[in-house]
């Protein structure tokens, strides 16, 4: 059933449109609004899948191989857009990176970088190069997934939160520049279950997994959510119970919410959070 909405038809690009939620509000926007997405990603066998997936909505999902973090890719992404007479509507900065928990000392400047280019980095590159089509559309729109990290800061995190309150920052001010002129939304989702904590642990750390699974949404209903905040047009979508957790500790307590899940992390003697606290030699 296909729902009238300011979504309804419209041209939506996603970053990380391969798999996780960038794959299912693809599918999502595809099924409930009859969109025309334009997916991003770097691994064309995912990307042959999602189309599979789609069966008879197929044509609706097409897609471009490129690497996000890199300005150049944009500036060509755009002028083929411009070139072949599509007119974007919605861009959805999706794709990101999560680093093994660790202690800022242990990650290497390149490391750092990395995950500032792809985290944060991409969304300015998009934004730059995008916007100026999209607010040609009477559909503009710019949706920032950032994430529960943006809200609250925790050990173990700091460049993951800092790409991710850079995001933030950056929606949360363009969103007051472009308003009236283009919506521009941000989404801060908690623990997804998705291919995004592959690197934290191993499948051996039981208990740390199902740690991680107890507060996890899946990654079905965070994709739910998102995918109606975004259709009633709201600014920040918070989503998720730590999340919200997060989001009340930062306003309520800043300081004291970040010193006792430092004490939980160090208590719960954890593989996973071994090298946050363990002093450099």
């Amino acid at each position: 059933m296909i729902y009238e909405n300011w979504l309804t038809r419209a041209t939506v690009i996603i970053t990380g449109a391969s798999g996780g939620m960038g794959k299912g509000i693809a599918m999502k926007l595809i099924e409930r609004y009859d969109c025309n997405v334009i997916g991003i990603a770097r691994n064309e066998e995912k990307m042959k899948k999602v189309v599979e997936e789609l069966g008879p909505n197929a044509d609706k999902f097409t897609y471009q191989l490129f690497d996000v973090s890199v300005e150049k890719n944009w500036k060509n992404f755009a002028e083929y857009l411009k070139e072949n007479d599509i007119q974007p509507d919605v861009l959805i900065n999706n794709a990101g990176i999560l680093p093994k928990f660790n202690r800022f000392g242990n990650y290497t400047v390149d490391y750092i970088k990395r995950v500032m280019d792809i985290n944060f980095y991409s969304a300015v590159y998009s934004m730059h190069y995008i916007m100026p089509l999209l607010l040609n559309s009477s559909k503009a729109a710019v949706i920032n997934v950032a994430s529960s990290a943006a809200l609250c800061s925790l050990a173990g995190t700091s460049v993951y939160t800092a790409s991710k309150a850079a995001l933030k920052g950056l929606t949360e001010a363009a969103r007051e520049e472009y308003r009236g002129e283009c919506y521009i939304g941000l989404v801060c989702p908690g623990f997804t279950k998705t291919d995004i904590f592959s690197s934290q642990g191993d499948a051996s750390d039981s208990f740390a997994n199902k740690a991680i699974d107890m507060v996890s949404m899946s990654c079905e209903s965070m994709v739910r959510k998102i995918v109606h905040g975004i259709s009633h047009k709201r600014d920040i979508m918070v989503y998720g119970i730590d999340a919200k957790l997060m989001e009340d500790g930062n306003r309520l307590a800043k300081v004291n919410t970040s010193k006792f899940s430092s004490k939980v992390m160090k208590i719960s003697n954890l593989p996973l959070f071994e090298s946050i606290f363990k002093q450099e030699s």
